[in-house]
Protein backbone atom coordinates (compact mmCIF):
# COMPACT_ATOMS: atom_id res chain seq x y z
CA UNK A 1 0.00 0.00 0.00
CA UNK A 2 1.24 3.23 -0.99
CA UNK A 3 1.63 6.40 1.94
CA UNK A 4 -1.24 8.59 1.59
CA UNK A 5 1.48 11.72 1.54
CA UNK A 6 2.82 10.42 -1.39
CA UNK A 7 -0.52 10.11 -3.30
CA UNK A 8 -1.05 12.65 -6.55
CA UNK A 9 -3.77 14.79 -6.39
CA UNK A 10 -6.81 14.56 -8.44
CA UNK A 11 -6.37 16.21 -12.45
CA UNK A 12 -8.54 18.92 -12.36
CA UNK A 13 -11.11 18.88 -15.26
CA UNK A 14 -9.99 20.49 -18.33
CA UNK A 15 -11.78 23.21 -19.72
CA UNK A 16 -14.53 21.72 -21.70
CA UNK A 17 -15.74 19.35 -19.04
CA UNK A 18 -16.21 21.56 -16.57
CA UNK A 19 -19.50 22.54 -16.68
CA UNK A 20 -19.07 25.92 -14.91
CA UNK A 21 -16.27 27.51 -17.27
CA UNK A 22 -18.63 25.97 -20.12
CA UNK A 23 -21.63 27.87 -19.34
CA UNK A 24 -19.88 31.07 -18.85
CA UNK A 25 -18.32 30.60 -22.62
CA UNK A 26 -21.68 29.92 -24.07
CA UNK A 27 -23.31 32.70 -22.18
CA UNK A 28 -20.65 35.28 -23.22
CA UNK A 29 -20.72 34.11 -27.28
CA UNK A 30 -24.34 34.43 -27.28
CA UNK A 31 -23.75 38.46 -26.08
CA UNK A 32 -21.05 39.02 -28.34
CA UNK A 33 -23.32 37.24 -31.33
CA UNK A 34 -26.36 39.38 -30.44
CA UNK A 35 -24.39 42.45 -29.27
CA UNK A 36 -22.58 42.31 -33.53
CA UNK A 37 -26.48 41.43 -34.48
CA UNK A 38 -27.54 45.03 -33.06
CA UNK A 39 -24.45 46.60 -34.01
CA UNK A 40 -24.68 45.56 -37.87
CA UNK A 41 -28.37 46.33 -37.81
CA UNK A 42 -27.91 49.83 -36.37
CA UNK A 43 -25.19 50.63 -38.53
CA UNK A 44 -27.25 49.34 -41.64
CA UNK A 45 -30.01 51.58 -41.00
CA UNK A 46 -27.44 54.61 -40.42
CA UNK A 47 -25.63 53.55 -44.05
CA UNK A 48 -29.49 53.20 -45.61
CA UNK A 49 -30.56 56.79 -43.89
CA UNK A 50 -27.78 58.66 -45.16
CA UNK A 51 -27.99 57.29 -48.89
CA UNK A 52 -31.68 58.48 -48.83
CA UNK A 53 -30.58 61.91 -47.45
CA UNK A 54 -32.56 61.44 -44.31
CA UNK A 55 -30.80 63.00 -41.50
CA UNK A 56 -30.42 61.79 -37.56
CA UNK A 57 -30.03 62.40 -34.45
CA UNK A 58 -32.19 64.09 -31.66
CA UNK A 59 -31.32 67.74 -32.77
CA UNK A 60 -35.06 67.97 -33.46
CA UNK A 61 -36.33 68.32 -30.48
CA UNK A 62 -35.17 71.46 -29.98
CA UNK A 63 -37.02 72.92 -33.43
CA UNK A 64 -40.65 74.69 -33.54
CA UNK A 65 -43.48 72.26 -33.67
CA UNK A 66 -45.68 74.87 -35.67
CA UNK A 67 -49.17 72.73 -34.53
CA UNK A 68 -51.64 73.28 -32.22
CA UNK A 69 -52.82 70.58 -29.49
CA UNK A 70 -55.90 70.06 -28.56
CA UNK A 71 -55.78 69.48 -24.91
CA UNK A 72 -52.14 70.04 -22.58
CA UNK A 73 -51.65 70.03 -18.59
CA UNK A 74 -49.15 72.15 -19.51
CA UNK A 75 -48.39 75.93 -21.35
CA UNK A 76 -48.11 74.92 -25.27
CA UNK A 77 -48.46 76.81 -28.14
CA UNK A 78 -47.46 76.77 -31.48
CA UNK A 79 -44.06 78.00 -31.55
CA UNK A 80 -43.09 75.37 -28.40
CA UNK A 81 -40.41 72.37 -29.85
CA UNK A 82 -40.91 69.28 -30.53
CA UNK A 83 -39.50 68.09 -27.38
CA UNK A 84 -42.33 69.71 -25.55
CA UNK A 85 -44.72 67.97 -27.70
CA UNK A 86 -43.19 64.71 -26.36
CA UNK A 87 -43.69 66.24 -22.77
CA UNK A 88 -47.50 66.68 -23.43
CA UNK A 89 -48.06 63.64 -25.16
CA UNK A 90 -46.60 61.90 -22.16
CA UNK A 91 -48.42 63.52 -19.38
CA UNK A 92 -51.50 63.19 -21.46
CA UNK A 93 -50.87 59.24 -21.60
CA UNK A 94 -50.01 59.21 -17.98
CA UNK A 95 -53.42 60.80 -17.07
CA UNK A 96 -55.52 58.82 -19.13
CA UNK A 97 -53.37 55.30 -17.45
CA UNK A 98 -53.65 56.95 -13.95
CA UNK A 99 -58.10 57.75 -14.54
CA UNK A 100 -58.43 54.14 -15.82
CA UNK A 101 -56.52 52.44 -13.26
CA UNK A 102 -58.62 53.67 -10.34
CA UNK A 103 -61.99 53.70 -11.41
CA UNK A 104 -60.72 50.26 -13.23
CA UNK A 105 -59.92 48.85 -9.55
CA UNK A 106 -62.74 50.26 -8.00
CA UNK A 107 -65.34 48.91 -10.56
CA UNK A 108 -63.55 45.62 -10.82
CA UNK A 109 -63.51 44.89 -7.03
CA UNK A 110 -67.14 45.98 -6.56
CA UNK A 111 -68.29 43.65 -9.95
CA UNK A 112 -66.18 41.30 -8.73
CA UNK A 113 -67.43 40.95 -5.30
CA UNK A 114 -70.97 41.58 -6.83
CA UNK A 115 -70.44 38.35 -8.92
CA UNK A 116 -70.54 36.35 -5.57
CA UNK A 117 -73.51 37.93 -4.16
CA UNK A 118 -76.11 35.55 -2.67
CA UNK A 119 -78.86 37.60 -4.38
CA UNK A 120 -79.73 36.45 -7.75
CA UNK A 121 -80.26 38.94 -9.72
CA UNK A 122 -77.09 41.25 -8.51
CA UNK A 123 -74.73 37.91 -9.31
CA UNK A 124 -76.21 37.55 -12.53
CA UNK A 125 -75.77 41.05 -13.50
CA UNK A 126 -72.55 41.74 -12.68
CA UNK A 127 -72.08 38.09 -14.64
CA UNK A 128 -73.86 39.73 -17.49
CA UNK A 129 -71.24 42.99 -17.29
CA UNK A 130 -68.50 40.52 -17.24
CA UNK A 131 -69.04 38.63 -20.37
CA UNK A 132 -70.48 41.28 -22.42
CA UNK A 133 -67.08 44.41 -22.20
CA UNK A 134 -64.58 41.23 -21.66
CA UNK A 135 -65.81 39.74 -25.26
CA UNK A 136 -66.25 43.05 -27.00
CA UNK A 137 -62.32 44.32 -28.46
CA UNK A 138 -61.38 47.30 -26.99
CA UNK A 139 -61.21 49.44 -30.13
CA UNK A 140 -64.46 49.14 -30.81
CA UNK A 141 -65.54 49.53 -27.40
CA UNK A 142 -63.58 53.36 -27.70
CA UNK A 143 -65.56 54.10 -30.75
CA UNK A 144 -68.88 53.71 -28.92
CA UNK A 145 -68.32 55.52 -26.02
CA UNK A 146 -67.18 58.39 -28.71
CA UNK A 147 -69.00 58.22 -31.73
CA UNK A 148 -72.21 56.55 -30.29
CA UNK A 149 -72.60 57.66 -26.88
CA UNK A 150 -71.28 61.05 -26.38
CA UNK A 151 -73.01 62.61 -29.59
CA UNK A 152 -75.92 62.13 -27.54
CA UNK A 153 -75.28 64.78 -25.62
CA UNK A 154 -76.74 68.16 -25.44
CA UNK A 155 -75.52 71.89 -27.00
CA UNK A 156 -73.40 73.75 -24.46
CA UNK A 157 -76.69 75.93 -23.85
CA UNK A 158 -78.94 72.84 -23.31
CA UNK A 159 -75.91 71.33 -20.98
CA UNK A 160 -76.44 68.71 -17.98
CA UNK A 161 -76.12 71.39 -15.19
CA UNK A 162 -75.20 70.25 -11.69
CA UNK A 163 -75.83 72.90 -9.56
CA UNK A 164 -73.69 75.89 -11.13
CA UNK A 165 -70.38 74.16 -10.99
CA UNK A 166 -70.47 71.61 -13.44
CA UNK A 167 -71.47 71.34 -16.95
CA UNK A 168 -71.80 68.20 -19.40
CA UNK A 169 -72.71 68.96 -22.98
CA UNK A 170 -70.98 67.54 -26.46
CA UNK A 171 -67.65 69.36 -25.85
CA UNK A 172 -67.25 67.82 -22.91
CA UNK A 173 -67.50 68.40 -19.04
CA UNK A 174 -67.00 71.46 -17.48
CA UNK A 175 -65.88 71.87 -13.88
CA UNK A 176 -64.26 74.68 -11.37
CA UNK A 177 -60.94 75.38 -11.94
CA UNK A 178 -59.05 75.92 -7.96
CA UNK A 179 -57.05 79.45 -7.90
CA UNK A 180 -54.70 78.69 -4.98
CA UNK A 181 -53.54 81.88 -3.33
CA UNK A 182 -50.48 82.65 -1.09
CA UNK A 183 -50.57 80.62 2.17
CA UNK A 184 -52.06 77.55 0.34
CA UNK A 185 -48.65 75.96 0.66
CA UNK A 186 -49.48 75.56 3.98
CA UNK A 187 -52.66 73.40 3.72
CA UNK A 188 -50.83 71.35 1.61
CA UNK A 189 -48.20 70.57 4.15
CA UNK A 190 -50.53 70.03 6.65
CA UNK A 191 -51.88 67.16 4.33
CA UNK A 192 -48.76 65.61 3.78
CA UNK A 193 -48.20 66.14 7.88
CA UNK A 194 -51.73 64.02 8.16
CA UNK A 195 -50.96 61.41 5.59
CA UNK A 196 -46.91 60.43 7.14
CA UNK A 197 -49.04 60.69 10.42
CA UNK A 198 -51.71 57.82 9.71
CA UNK A 199 -49.04 55.82 8.43
CA UNK A 200 -47.57 56.18 11.65
CA UNK A 201 -51.00 55.29 13.27
CA UNK A 202 -51.35 52.50 11.14
CA UNK A 203 -48.15 50.82 12.24
CA UNK A 204 -48.40 51.38 16.14
CA UNK A 205 -52.10 49.90 15.68
CA UNK A 206 -50.75 46.83 13.95
CA UNK A 207 -47.92 46.25 16.55
CA UNK A 208 -50.53 47.15 19.17
CA UNK A 209 -53.38 44.38 18.12
CA UNK A 210 -50.56 41.75 17.52
CA UNK A 211 -49.02 42.12 20.85
CA UNK A 212 -52.71 42.51 23.21
CA UNK A 213 -55.45 41.85 20.48
CA UNK A 214 -57.00 44.95 20.65
CA UNK A 215 -58.00 46.97 17.72
CA UNK A 216 -57.54 50.32 16.64
CA UNK A 217 -60.12 52.83 14.58
CA UNK A 218 -57.11 54.03 12.43
CA UNK A 219 -59.53 54.39 9.53
CA UNK A 220 -61.50 57.19 11.36
CA UNK A 221 -58.72 58.14 12.77
CA UNK A 222 -56.89 58.62 9.73
CA UNK A 223 -59.92 60.12 7.91
CA UNK A 224 -59.90 62.59 10.96
CA UNK A 225 -56.40 63.92 10.45
CA UNK A 226 -56.20 64.06 6.65
CA UNK A 227 -59.50 65.85 6.94
CA UNK A 228 -59.19 68.55 9.97
CA UNK A 229 -55.47 69.27 9.80
CA UNK A 230 -55.58 70.34 6.51
CA UNK A 231 -59.13 72.44 7.02
CA UNK A 232 -57.32 73.84 10.29
CA UNK A 233 -54.29 75.11 8.03
CA UNK A 234 -57.09 76.50 5.77
CA UNK A 235 -58.79 78.74 7.69
CA UNK A 236 -55.41 79.96 9.99
CA UNK A 237 -54.05 81.36 6.99
CA UNK A 238 -57.40 83.38 5.80
CA UNK A 239 -58.69 80.80 3.07
CA UNK A 240 -56.15 81.22 0.59
CA UNK A 241 -58.23 79.20 -2.05
CA UNK A 242 -61.03 80.19 -4.69
CA UNK A 243 -62.73 78.68 -7.73
CA UNK A 244 -62.77 79.57 -11.23
CA UNK A 245 -66.44 78.56 -12.38
CA UNK A 246 -67.35 77.50 -16.17
CA UNK A 247 -69.47 80.37 -17.85
CA UNK A 248 -71.69 79.94 -21.02
CA UNK A 249 -70.50 82.89 -23.17
CA UNK A 250 -71.12 82.89 -27.08
CA UNK A 251 -71.80 79.37 -27.94
CA UNK A 252 -69.17 77.65 -25.46
CA UNK A 253 -68.58 77.54 -21.86
CA UNK A 254 -65.41 79.82 -21.16
CA UNK A 255 -63.25 79.45 -17.79
CA UNK A 256 -62.85 76.58 -15.22
CA UNK A 257 -62.05 72.69 -16.50
CA UNK A 258 -62.89 70.97 -19.57
CA UNK A 259 -62.68 67.72 -19.30
CA UNK A 260 -62.93 66.77 -23.74
CA UNK A 261 -65.23 64.34 -24.70
CA UNK A 262 -61.93 62.32 -26.26
CA UNK A 263 -60.58 61.87 -22.53
CA UNK A 264 -63.97 61.02 -21.37
CA UNK A 265 -64.42 58.35 -23.83
CA UNK A 266 -61.30 56.83 -23.66
CA UNK A 267 -60.90 56.91 -19.89
CA UNK A 268 -64.47 55.66 -19.63
CA UNK A 269 -64.11 52.55 -22.14
CA UNK A 270 -60.61 51.47 -20.95
CA UNK A 271 -61.97 51.68 -17.14
CA UNK A 272 -65.00 49.17 -17.99
CA UNK A 273 -62.96 47.09 -20.41
CA UNK A 274 -60.14 46.16 -18.01
CA UNK A 275 -62.50 46.28 -14.94
CA UNK A 276 -64.70 42.79 -16.70
CA UNK A 277 -60.72 41.73 -16.00
CA UNK A 278 -60.09 42.51 -13.13
CA UNK A 279 -63.94 41.35 -11.30
CA UNK A 280 -62.92 37.65 -12.52
CA UNK A 281 -59.76 38.46 -10.92
CA UNK A 282 -61.35 39.32 -7.46
CA UNK A 283 -63.98 36.71 -7.65
CA UNK A 284 -60.99 33.84 -8.26
CA UNK A 285 -59.05 35.18 -5.69
CA UNK A 286 -61.52 35.08 -2.84
CA UNK A 287 -62.70 31.90 -4.20
CA UNK A 288 -59.35 30.48 -3.55
CA UNK A 289 -59.80 31.38 0.46
CA UNK A 290 -60.78 28.59 2.08
CA UNK A 291 -64.36 28.48 3.38
CA UNK A 292 -63.48 27.25 7.36
CA UNK A 293 -61.74 30.80 7.34
CA UNK A 294 -65.66 32.19 6.71
CA UNK A 295 -66.78 29.87 9.09
CA UNK A 296 -64.24 30.77 11.10
CA UNK A 297 -65.07 34.42 11.19
CA UNK A 298 -68.51 34.14 11.64
CA UNK A 299 -67.66 31.70 14.71
CA UNK A 300 -66.02 34.61 16.82
CA UNK A 301 -68.54 36.65 15.87
CA UNK A 302 -67.21 38.67 13.15
CA UNK A 303 -69.88 40.13 10.80
CA UNK A 304 -69.90 39.29 6.80
CA UNK A 305 -69.07 43.04 6.26
CA UNK A 306 -66.64 42.40 8.84
CA UNK A 307 -65.20 38.82 7.81
CA UNK A 308 -64.87 39.94 4.25
CA UNK A 309 -62.55 43.48 5.01
CA UNK A 310 -60.65 41.08 7.84
CA UNK A 311 -60.16 38.02 6.59
CA UNK A 312 -61.40 36.79 3.22
CA UNK A 313 -59.80 40.23 1.40
CA UNK A 314 -56.66 40.19 3.04
CA UNK A 315 -55.80 36.69 2.13
CA UNK A 316 -57.38 36.98 -1.33
CA UNK A 317 -54.78 39.85 -2.34
CA UNK A 318 -51.69 37.51 -2.45
CA UNK A 319 -53.84 35.81 -5.40
CA UNK A 320 -55.29 39.20 -6.54
CA UNK A 321 -52.21 41.48 -6.81
CA UNK A 322 -49.89 39.72 -9.47
CA UNK A 323 -52.73 38.84 -11.89
CA UNK A 324 -53.81 42.90 -11.00
CA UNK A 325 -50.37 43.78 -12.47
CA UNK A 326 -50.80 42.30 -15.47
CA UNK A 327 -54.15 44.46 -16.00
CA UNK A 328 -52.74 47.62 -14.70
CA UNK A 329 -49.72 47.17 -17.82
CA UNK A 330 -52.34 45.95 -20.75
CA UNK A 331 -54.63 49.28 -19.61
CA UNK A 332 -51.22 51.39 -20.08
CA UNK A 333 -50.47 50.35 -23.30
CA UNK A 334 -53.99 49.88 -24.56
CA UNK A 335 -54.19 53.58 -24.04
CA UNK A 336 -52.35 53.70 -27.16
CA UNK A 337 -55.35 53.27 -29.30
CA UNK A 338 -56.45 56.94 -28.23
CA UNK A 339 -55.12 58.13 -31.80
CA UNK A 340 -58.46 56.13 -33.00
CA UNK A 341 -60.61 59.23 -31.32
CA UNK A 342 -57.90 61.71 -31.19
CA UNK A 343 -57.10 62.24 -27.91
CA UNK A 344 -53.60 63.37 -28.22
CA UNK A 345 -51.36 60.86 -26.57
CA UNK A 346 -48.02 60.30 -26.57
CA UNK A 347 -48.19 57.99 -29.79
CA UNK A 348 -51.26 60.53 -31.67
CA UNK A 349 -48.82 63.71 -30.92
CA UNK A 350 -44.71 62.10 -30.98
CA UNK A 351 -45.27 59.29 -33.00
CA UNK A 352 -47.55 60.62 -35.18
CA UNK A 353 -47.57 64.10 -35.79
CA UNK A 354 -44.08 64.36 -34.79
CA UNK A 355 -42.97 61.71 -36.75
CA UNK A 356 -44.94 62.29 -40.06
CA UNK A 357 -42.96 66.26 -39.87
CA UNK A 358 -40.04 65.83 -39.03
CA UNK A 359 -39.42 62.17 -40.81
CA UNK A 360 -37.35 61.11 -38.00
CA UNK A 361 -39.13 57.53 -37.61
CA UNK A 362 -36.36 55.61 -36.00
CA UNK A 363 -35.43 57.89 -33.25
CA UNK A 364 -39.05 58.90 -32.62
CA UNK A 365 -40.16 55.40 -32.66
CA UNK A 366 -37.20 54.52 -30.50
CA UNK A 367 -38.13 57.31 -27.61
CA UNK A 368 -41.92 56.20 -27.42
CA UNK A 369 -40.94 52.11 -26.89
CA UNK A 370 -38.79 53.16 -24.25
CA UNK A 371 -40.68 55.78 -22.28
CA UNK A 372 -43.96 52.56 -22.45
CA UNK A 373 -40.90 50.12 -21.80
CA UNK A 374 -40.27 52.50 -18.78
CA UNK A 375 -44.13 53.01 -17.60
CA UNK A 376 -44.36 49.13 -17.59
CA UNK A 377 -41.54 48.56 -15.76
CA UNK A 378 -41.95 51.01 -12.74
CA UNK A 379 -45.71 49.69 -12.34
CA UNK A 380 -44.47 46.29 -12.14
CA UNK A 381 -41.44 47.22 -9.70
CA UNK A 382 -44.32 48.85 -7.83
CA UNK A 383 -47.08 46.09 -7.95
CA UNK A 384 -43.65 43.40 -6.65
CA UNK A 385 -42.88 45.55 -4.29
CA UNK A 386 -46.74 46.15 -3.00
CA UNK A 387 -47.25 42.13 -3.34
CA UNK A 388 -43.80 41.51 -1.13
CA UNK A 389 -45.61 43.51 1.56
CA UNK A 390 -49.06 42.00 1.25
CA UNK A 391 -47.82 38.58 1.20
CA UNK A 392 -48.28 36.09 4.19
CA UNK A 393 -44.51 35.48 6.69
CA UNK A 394 -44.65 32.49 7.71
CA UNK A 395 -42.58 31.27 10.72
Amino acid sequence: MSDASTEKAPAAASFWRDPEKRAWLFQILVVAVVLALFGYIFQNTLHNLEKRGISTGFAFLNNEAGFGVLMSLIPYDETYTFGRTFLVGLLNTLLVSVIGIVFATLFGFIIGVARLSSNWIISRLAALYIEIFRNIPLLLQILFWYFAILPLLPHPRQSIALGEAVFLNKRGMCLPAPLTEPGFGWVVAALGLAIVASVFIARWARHRQEATGQTFPVFWTSLGLIVFLPWLAFGITGFPLSWEYPALRGFNFRGGITVIPELFALALALSIYTAAYIAEIVRSGIQSVSHGQTEAAHALGLKPGQTLRLVIIPQAMRVIIPQLTSQYLNLTKNSSLAPAIGYPDLVALFAGTTLNQTGQAVEIIGITMGVYLTISLSISAFMNWYNKRMALVER
